[in-house]
């Protein structure tokens, strides 16, 4: 199955699309650093602003996978949705989607999305989804049964209209096996310890947040248990997720095991700087969900290609009956032109049998 990556990040779900047999034919990320990932791991740099890649410059494929930006829909935001100019980025799905008519798309976006504006924003982008002639179920997933990290997401898949009666169910989670203490490193770097300034303004702020009854502040990981979301602004002082360490201050996560919480494998390349990776693993996707995710799209698409097939076979097998018909017609012709009986009779048989046979085929098709 062939796919492409739009806003692309590190290649996320390239990497749980690759995983289960998908091959890449096109891929577009416009931040530099993301890019600099992206290539190093890929061997690709990814094209530039999806914005000013005319749509019949990208190579057809089976599936659009878009994990198009969060922030203009995320809680933590400022809630501006489609009047952030970030927003209208979901326009260039529409037009994409419209021009290249893949089979399917899949795409991923915070679990807010759905909700936001009362729902309105999301019946607008069903809407824009169902003119652009797809059918299409959501759900949002909690990471929580592949990686020891509570992280909930929303996914969005859908079937071209041209293939009626696909019933996607989305992929019943595994059993959560992984702890918090699993994805830690053995020797850490000191610089990842908080500094006694940074740890007491953290501990004042949960103070002041508690004493007016809300739950925002700092977390430590419980080693036995999963993680708060990572989040991109996890450079700034690692709260969502802090190490507590004995007799000093906690530490943040490396990148190395924000990595591993987002499921990427140790040999997952970081060639940019510890800020840039936090951002990038925060704003990534979990690999081992979305490979679960891609399978069952998988094996619809693999589906819909098997009748697209069975359709093609029907109509030449009905052709093909056809002319047997019409030369049957010629052989009774002939007949009353005088041909042998003998002769009639034996092609008579010749051409009934193939046509049995091939009506056979079709109803098997």
């Amino acid at each position: 199955m062939t796919f492409i990556d739009l806003f692309a990040g590190i290649g996320g779900i390239r990497l749980a699309c690759e995983n289960v047999g998908g091959k890449c034919v096109f891929s577009s990320e416009c931040d530099k650093y993301a890019q600099k990932t992206y290539e190093s791991n890929f061997g690709e740099k990814p094209k530039g602003d999806i914005t000013q890649i005319n749509a019949k410059d990208i190579p057809d494929h089976d599936l659009l996978c878009a994990g198009f930006p969060c922030q203009p829909f995320s809680i933590a935001g400022l809630k501006k949705g489609f009047e952030d100019v970030r927003g209208g980025l979901f326009g260039d799905i529409i037009r994409i989607l419209q021009y290249k008519k893949p089979k399917a798309f899949l795409l991923e976006n915070v679990k807010n999305l759905v909700s936001m504006d009362g729902g309105r924003l999301w019946q607008s982008m069903a809407y824009a989804l169902d003119f652009a002639g797809y059918n299409f179920t959501y759900k949002i997933c909690n990471a929580k049964h592949y990686v020891p990290q509570n992280r909930e997401r929303v996914f969005v898949v859908g079937f071209h209209k041209s293939f009626e009666g696909i019933d996607f169910q989305f992929p019943v989670p595994p059993g959560l096996k992984l702890k918090a203490q699993d994805i830690l490193e053995s020797s850490v770097d000191k610089k990842y310890t908080l500094s006694d300034k940074m740890w007491e303004c953290l501990k004042q702020h949960k103070l002041k947040h508690e004493s007016k009854g809300n739950g925002f502040g700092y977390g430590l990981i419980d080693f036995q248990g999963i993680t708060r979301t990572i989040k991109s602004r996890y450079y700034k002082d690692g709260s969502e997720a802090l190490v507590p360490q004995p007799k000093q201050n906690p530490r943040r996560l490396t990148p190395r095991e924000c990595a591993r919480l987002q499921g990427f494998p140790d040999d997952f390349v970081i060639p940019v700087s510890d800020t840039q990776a936090y951002k990038q693993f925060g704003n990534s996707v979990v690999v081992p969900l979305v490979e679960d995710i891609v399978k069952m799209i998988m094996q619809k698409v693999g589906k819909m290609n098997i009748l697209k097939k069975t359709i093609i076979l029907i109509e030449f097998y009905k052709k093909q009956i056809k002319e047997l018909r019409d030369t049957n017609w010629q052989i009774l012709n002939a007949a009353q032109l005088g041909e042998t009986s003998q002769k009639l009779e034996v092609a008579k048989i010749e051409l009934q049998t193939q046509e049995k046979k091939l009506i056979g085929l079709t109803e098997n098709a």
